[in-house]
């Protein structure tokens, strides 16, 4: 298959389908299931990862004795968002099977050099790789659901793929707090390992995929060399994003110079793109659409809260106090409201073929809910944290699901997995920008907070240090200890006030969405690998699997 051509914007508007009255579409067979047991695993593999480390990270950073320990998890959103616009552009030249192995591979040995660090450098190098292949994990996923299902017929698929998502992402918390409290944080990547085989394992027997016939010179021709200046001019932006406010000031040379270079870089790769590269890794026909538009950017925002809340809601719990188990239990009221939420709106979506309304009304549960946050004190009781956690927890479950359908329903079914590649992207620079904002917000303010008595004991904390401080107040006699918690817990009201903004401008977003009604088409040139009918005519195949 080659890459395709540039498409007019008059080719991405769907034809008025009403999904009731579309005819039903072929019984899935063991095949078709047996691929999304992969996709499931994959994903949960993929998700776990990034936030297990959050409860972790108080005790990686004692141990390595360094202030450094917001980039474990910023190093892996870095280049886990760097390259997936490339990934899917091998995808599509190689195949979806290739690049996921290739991803398993990729992360598992990430998984190994973060698990045998010596040092903060070494976890946060281990941790890059790891990116790089976790961005190329769950950008598979989402490829392959589009190849097999109908848009129409996806709310399901995607609400249950949001749901282990999710679940996987909260669940993380607990997970990586149990280690670390028994000294063992290293075991959260090297459990990884045995995880990756399993998985390498299944997709080796069961991700029969269609691959692209083309050869391997037909392949190279097809190759987006101009990928490279990206993920130059994009790292280069994360790195001055990450550096911001927290190990050096915003208006440093060390911030503006990566910036600057950085933003130059991606303007020039979106001018060279345009006119001069005749197979785009990301076509910009899936641009055309305001609904688009507003579902990149209300996915950007989601991904910006949810991170930021699972890397602060378990500080919370820890600086009052609480082990990292025991603040990952304390997430557990967030975990298992996010993932029910995501199964039932993405299963609304198939039944009704209705998607704005779910849009609005997660945002407005998100709101509420981060507002909620805003009112916890340093001693709130259990009712108030838990409660609250609820209330964000259903907006954001909701949204889990709901977000991807105004990307998708005004692309024709051939350009979706080049869209949702670009959904995964702005998914995951959301996501950095979560770990960020959060660092710098609670970082800044908490330096201006930190009492008197604790800066002439200790002095003030310098760049990144919030992490390093938390297993450390437990330590303070009284009345340090309490005068720090309130210091640290106006710091992160401080962060859930900011986010009530960001929910809030979701919301309004979300009420400009415009219904589009959801296809029934698949692309047939992809999807679920046939074989050959016995005594039939050479090349005769079996029916597609999904399609109609």
């Amino acid at each position: 298959m080659h890459a395709p051509t540039h498409s007019t914007g008059a080719d991405l508007s769907q034809a008025p389908t009403v999904v009731g009255k579309q005819p039903p579409t072929p019984k899935k067979d063991a095949r078709f299931w047996l691929i999304f047991v992969v996709l499931f695993f994959c994903c949960f593999l993929s998700a776990l990862d990034l936030t297990a480390v959050s409860t972790a990270l108080p005790s990686i950073a004692a141990d390595f004795e360094s202030t450094d320990a917001t980039w474990i998890g910023s190093a892996y959103a870095l280049t886990s968002t760097a390259l997936i616009p490339w990934t899917g552009g091998l995808a599509a030249i190689f195949g979806r099977r290739p690049v996921m192995i290739g991803g398993i591979l990729i992360f598992a040995l990430g998984s190994a050099l973060t698990g045998a660090a010596q040092s903060m450098a070494m976890a946060i190098g281990g941790r890059s790789v790891q990116g790089i292949g976790g961005g190329a994990i769950l950008t598979m996923v989402e490829i392959i659901i589009c190849d097999l299902v109908p848009l129409a017929e996806r709310g399901t698929y995607f609400g249950i793929i949001g749901a282990v998502w999710a679940l996987a992402s909260t669940l993380g918390p607990p997970i990586g707090g149990a280690l670390a409290s028994a000294g063992a944080w290293r075991w959260l990547f090297y459990l990884n390992l045995p995880l990756c085989g399993l998985a390498l394992v299944l997709t080796f027997i069961f991700l029969r995929i269609k691959a692209p016939e083309t050869t391997l010179e037909e392949k190279l021709e097809q190759m987006d060399w101009w990928n490279l200046l990206f993920v130059a001019a994009a790292t280069s932006t994360i790195l001055g994003l990450t550096w911001g406010g927290a190990t050096y000031a915003w208006s440093s040379y060390q911030v503006l110079v990566p910036l600057i270079v950085g933003i130059i870089g991606m303007v020039a790769f979106v001018a060279i793109e345009r006119k001069y590269v005749k197979h785009p890794t990301v076509p910009f026909d899936i641009l055309v659409h305001r609904d688009a538009w507003i579902g990149y950017f209300t996915t950007f925002l989601h991904s910006l809260v949810v991170l930021a809340i699972v890397y602060w809601l378990p500080a919370y719990f820890q600086m009052r106090g609480a082990s990292p188990v025991q603040s990952g239990a304390k997430t557990l009221p967030l975990s298992f409201t996010i993932s029910p939420l995501a199964i039932v709106v993405g299963a609304s979506v198939t039944i009704t073929g209705i998607w704005v309304p779910q849009n609005a009304i997660g945002w407005a549960m998100a709101t509420i809910g981060c507002g909620l946050l805003s009112l916890l004190k340093y001693d709130s009781g259990r009712n108030a944290w838990a409660g609250f956690s609820v209330v964000v927890g259903m907006g954001l479950g909701m949204l889990y699901s709901a977000t991807n359908f105004a990307v998708l329903a005004p692309v024709k079914p051939a350009r979706q997995p080049y869209a949702i590649t670009f959904y995964g992207f702005v998914r995951s620079f959301g996501q950095l920008f979560g770990i960020v904002i959060g660092s710098t917000v609670v970082s800044n303010q908490l330096q201006k907070n930190l009492p008197a008595a604790y800066v002439a004991q200790y002095g003030e904390l310098v760049g990144d240090a919030t992490f390093a401080l938390i297993p450390q107040i437990k330590t303070f006699a009284e009345p340090l200890r309490t005068e720090v918690q309130i210091a640290f817990n106006d710091a992160l009201v401080t962060l859930w006030q900011v986010l009530v903004g960001l929910s809030g401008l979701g919301f309004l977003l979300a009420l400009a969405l415009k219904h589009i009604p959801l296809t029934m088409e698949v692309d047939e040139s992809w999807g679920v690998q046939v074989k050959k009918k016995e005594g039939g005519v050479q090349g005769a195949e079996e029916e597609k699997v999904g399609a109609l």
